[in-house]
């Protein structure tokens, strides 16, 4: 009888020991919740695994798609709706330059189309040929065209006579309101042969203190037109602006501090934009003069430094000149920007005068700093031609007021 074989003990143990594939799989670390969540939830949809990922890969697409035309539409829409007054009309372009096509300047801006509501003014106009005058009066305006964010507009309106614009008024501002009541008289002087030559503008703007005046309409009233025989009171609705005999000869900003106690004028220059080139280059060496005047007599001044070479100079300098308070009621701050040359005379780029005598913006700008004292106050102007700021100070009333030689140092 054969007998069984014996299987060695070490041979048991290495049988027992040798691990399978399978033991592999299940011995492993579990896999997370989220893990095991997602594999149950695909393991119940009837389709293959690669199916459902294409599925989620073409819906992720389709969202990305639906989410970018619902961006173009909106932006679409914006551009739809962009307000008029920021419409840029380029009929007037004569194809020269781009400059304006690509950034407008900040004057093209506002004008709008000539069918925009403007709003109205109420206006006469009445002659005196005994004494060779005309008297515009600006008595109120209505449904003016809102310029401001909340709704409203801070409107003045600007009146002078072309061609020869020698003489330039201004109303009083009036803060937020769309129907001011401005009731003003202003008088010119124009011969009875010039009447027929002439025309008289009003242009309303919105007040704006540290930014450009825009302008909200105008009105143009032909004096050939006119029967002088009585005077003449008329509604009439703003129209666009013309702009044909108006020269852009800058800005410029300042700020003014007076104190009472130690009699101190402070001027601050502060800087220059959108000068008129005078080089042939196109291009200026601008620098600003402050003076003072005292019974139509130049009584101080002092000058900035020399920029050179640029039609936007920044200042930023100081001036400080002893005017009691007696004297800051009768003095004119005349402030006025000129050309550097050189070899030959130097050239008067643009000029404006503040005082107690001014009008509109000037008056505003003189009589905020004498209601502020101790506390500088800065705003922006628009400057005047030099010939058009001399024929309104001499049209004013000399003031006379005795000085002894040491208050009036000659020039």
């Amino acid at each position: 009888m054969t007998k069984p074989t014996m299987i060695p003990s070490h041979s048991t143990t290495h049988l027992t020991s040798s691990p399978s594939p399978h033991t592999n799989h299940t011995t492993g670390p579990p896999n997370p919740a989220s893990a095991t969540f997602w594999n149950n939830l695909l393991d119940k949809i009837p389709l293959p695994r690669w199916a459902v990922y294409a599925i989620f890969v073409i819906g992720g697409l389709l969202l990305l798609l639906c989410i970018l035309c619902i961006c173009i539409k909106c932006c679409c829409k914006k551009k739809r709706k962009r307000k008029p007054d920021q419409q840029v009309q380029l009929k007037g372009l004569n194809g020269s330059t781009t400059t304006a096509l690509v950034q407008p300047d900040a004057e093209d801006v506002g004008y709008g189309s000539a069918k925009d509501q403007r709003g109205k003014l109420l206006y006469s106009l009445e002659y005196d040929a005994t004494k060779s005058e005309l008297a515009v009066g600006i008595k109120q305006a209505a449904a003016l065209k809102a310029m401001d964010l909340g709704g409203s507009s801070d409107p003045y309106v600007k009146v002078y006579i072309c061609p020869d614009k020698t003489k330039t008024c201004e109303t009083k501002v009036f803060r937020g309101t769309l129907s001011p009541a401005f009731n003003e008289h202003f008088t010119f002087k124009i011969s009875k042969a010039r009447l027929s030559e002439s025309t008289v503008v009003m242009q309303v703007f919105d007040f704006n203190r540290f930014s450009k005046h825009h302008i909200i309409g105008e009105l143009r009233v032909q004096l050939s037109s006119v029967d002088w025989n009585h005077v003449m009171e008329d509604w009439q609705d703003l129209c666009e602006p013309a702009k044909f005999e108006d020269e852009n000869l800058g800005e410029i900003c300042f700020s003014l501090r007076y104190v009472p106690t130690s009699s101190k004028l402070t001027v601050v220059i502060l800087e220059a934009k959108n000068l008129k080139s005078m080089d042939p280059g196109g291009s200026s060496d601008p620098y600003v003069k402050v003076q003072l005047a005292l019974d139509k007599k130049k009584w101080k001044k002092k000058k900035t430094s020399i920029k050179k070479r640029t039609l936007n100079p920044y200042y930023n300098e100081s001036f400080t000149f002893e005017v009691s308070l007696d004297q800051i009621q009768r003095v004119h701050l005349v402030i006025s920007v000129w050309d550097h040359d050189t070899m030959t005379r130097n050239d008067a780029m643009g000029k404006i005068f503040l005082s107690c005598d001014a009008s509109g913006n000037q008056l505003r700008h003189w009589a905020d700093m004498l209601s502020n004292p101790r506390r500088p106050v800065a705003q922006w102007h628009t400057l005047l031609s030099a010939e058009q700021v001399n024929a309104t100070l001499t049209l004013k009333q000399s003031i006379r007021i005795p000085f002894t030689d040491k208050t009036l140092p000659a020039f």
